[in-house]
Parts: C-alpha cells; structure tokens; sequence
C-alpha cells in the first residue's frame, strides 16, 4: 500500500452494507417507474456497479462525464453526454461514488431538468460530505462524512490512480 493512505474510513463491508441501504431506498421509490440509471464516469462507475446488481426494477443505463477537481464548487468543465438512451418522460437516477461540494452534481440535476423533459431526478451516492452545496432533488445516500478530508479509492482518485482500491482511506498529502 501507498504511503498516501491513511486511516481507514469506509471498509468493505461498509461499503458493501451502504449499497444495500442505497439500494433499498430505490427499490422502494422506483418499482413501478421507467428509470434511467445515469453512472457520473469515471469515478460512479464502481458503485454504479454494486448499486444496480442490487436494484428490483427494470432499469435502462448510460453514462455522463465531466471532469472536475475534487472540492471545486465552481466546476465549469464541459458535460460530456451522448444520450445513448432516451430519458424523456422518464425519471433519472444519477450515480456517483460521492457528493463532496456538489458543485458538480449541481450542474448534472439542472442539465437533466432544463434539457431533457425528464420526469424527476434523484441522485444516488455512497456518501457526501459535510460541506457541500444545497441541491434541490431528492439524494439517496448511505454515510455522511464527519469532515471533509479528501479521500481515495473506491472510486475517488488521487492524482488520476487508486480509484481501483476497494476501501475509501483518508489521503495521507
């Protein structure tokens, strides 16, 4: 292990136990609608994963991008979305490993409401932190973070590596 982590803050069964909570939250709300679930790529991608293997719904999937740096809540990197399915008239689950600012995920839920006559959007995350800014849409999550210290693995990259690692540790920089 690197000398970049340090303590422990989400192990695998923790993780493993938040996707269940997020999960059955979701299949609850949504077992009777048409959902379009949307991972944030590339760091949803791991708990988009565990998250859908668990869903009780028939969901459609694909994928939206736009690059930030962790803690910026002034994001004005370009949204890169292909629509490869349609989500009109559709509710929209958007999928990410975390909220930390929510600068990002802000720019997502108004993209998808002003653009895309979708029916509602939720957003579904493994944790947020403390700080992060106000989004006006229901959030399914498992954890709140106490503090803000940035964090890697599981998703969550340090300077472009161990998204792969399957705990999230506080970074030791």
């Amino acid at each position: 292990m690197s000398e970049i982590f340090g303590e422990v803050v989400l192990n695998t069964g923790q993780i493993k136990d938040g996707v269940k909570s997020v999960s059955k939250a979701l299949n609850s709300e949504y077992a009777d609608k048409e959902v379009v679930v949307i991972s944030v790529v590339p760091g949803g991608m791991l708990f988009t994963a565990d998250l859908v293997r668990e869903l009780k719904f028939d969901i459609t999937m694909d994928y939206i991008s736009c690059i930030h740096t962790p803690g910026d809540r002034d994001n004005s990197s370009p949204i890169i979305y292909h629509q490869n399915v349609e989500v009109k008239n559709k509710h929209v689950i958007l999928v990410d490993d975390a909220i930390e600012s929510g600068g990002t995920m802000s720019r997502l839920v108004k993209l998808f409401q002003d653009e895309y006559s979708v029916l509602s959007v939720a957003i579904a995350t493994l944790f947020v932190k403390p700080s992060r800014v106000s989004i006006d849409v229901t959030a399914y999550y498992a954890f709140e973070m106490k503090t803000d210290d940035m964090l890697v693995g599981y998703g969550l990259p340090w300077n472009g590596k161990y998204r792969n690692i399957p705990s999230v540790f506080k970074l030791n920089v």
